[in-house]
C-alpha cells in the first residue's frame, strides 16, 4: 500500500527547470544521463530554455534537406523528424517525463503537447492546428511549432521548439522538418505572446492542468 501510495504521489509531482540561454550539446547529454539515470522515484520534469543557434537533424533526417548552414553548426541527433532550427527568441520546451508510469501513450503525449500550443494561441484568438501527417502545429499552413521526441525505458526526452520572437531567416537555409519552401511564423507576429517568458508561463502551465499534475514547483538550473 505504501508503494503504490508514493508512487501515485510521485506521478501528481511536476518540476519546471528554468535553464535560460544555453548551448545545445550539452543540454542534449544532459537530457540522456537524466533518462538513463531516472527510477520509479524520479519526479517528472520540463525543462525550460533557449539555444544558441543551431541545426538539430532527427533520425529521419536527409542530408539533402540542409542546404546551406553556413556558420551554424549542424547537431545529428536522436529525436524523431528531420531538420530544424533553434535560435533565440525561440522557447524551447523538453518533456522529460515517464509516460509509462502515467499511462500515457505515445501518440497521446504528441498529441497533449500540440494541444497545448493550439490553446496558448486559442487565447490571443488565434486559430492554431495540428497536421496529422506533420507533427506539430500551424497557422493558414505555416509552422509556428515544432516537435520531436525520443522514448527510452517508458521514459521521453527531446520536445518542442515554439516560435515566439527570433530571426527566422536562417529557416531559409533548409528544408524545415523536411519540406522544400515551408513557411515559418512566429507567435509575436501573430498578436500571441511577445517573449518568451511570457510564452513559457503559458505553456507549462496549459501542459501540466491537461496532463492532470497536481503539485508544481519551479527551480533555476541544473542542480
Amino acid at each position: 500500500m505504501c508503494s503504490k501510495l508514493a508512487t501515485k504521489e510521485i506521478t501528481q509531482q511536476l518540476l519546471i527547470r528554468q535553464l535560460g540561454r544555453q548551448p545545445y550539446q550539452p543540454v542534449w547529454q544532459a537530457m540522456q544521463d537524466f533518462t538513463d539515470k531516472r527510477d520509479e522515484h524520479t519526479r517528472d520534469e520540463l525543462w525550460v530554455l533557449e539555444h544558441e543557434p543551431v541545426f538539430t537533424q532527427g533520425q529521419a533526417g536527409k542530408a539533402e534537406h540542409i542546404l546551406a548552414p553556413g556558420d551554424i553548426p549542424v547537431v545529428q541527433v536522436d529525436r524523431g523528424g528531420q531538420v530544424t532550427y533553434h535560435g533565440p527568441g525561440q522557447l524551447v520546451v523538453y518533456f522529460l517525463l515517464d509516460i509509462r508510469r502515467r499511462k500515457v501513450g505515445v501518440r497521446q503525449l504528441v498529441n497533449t503537447i500540440e494541444d497545448t500550443i493550439v490553446a496558448l494561441m486559442a487565447n490571443y484568438g488565434v486559430v492554431a492546428a495540428a497536421k496529422a501527417d506533420a507533427p506539430g502545429v500551424y497557422v493558414q499552413g505555416d509552422k509556428l511549432c515544432s516537435l520531436g521526441l525520443r522514448i527510452r525505458k517508458g521514459c521521453s526526452f527531446h520536445g518542442l521548439a515554439l516560435n515566439v520572437d527570433m530571426d527566422l531567416s536562417p529557416f531559409a537555409r533548409i528544408n524545415p522538418c523536411g519540406y522544400a519552401g515551408m513557411q515559418m511564423v512566429q507567435t509575436k507576429s501573430l498578436n500571441g505572446p511577445q517573449d518568451v517568458t511570457d510564452a513559457a508561463t503559458q505553456v507549462t502551465q496549459i501542459f501540466a492542468e491537461l496532463m492532470g499534475y497536481q503539485e508544481i514547483t519551479e527551480t533555476t538550473g541544473f542542480a
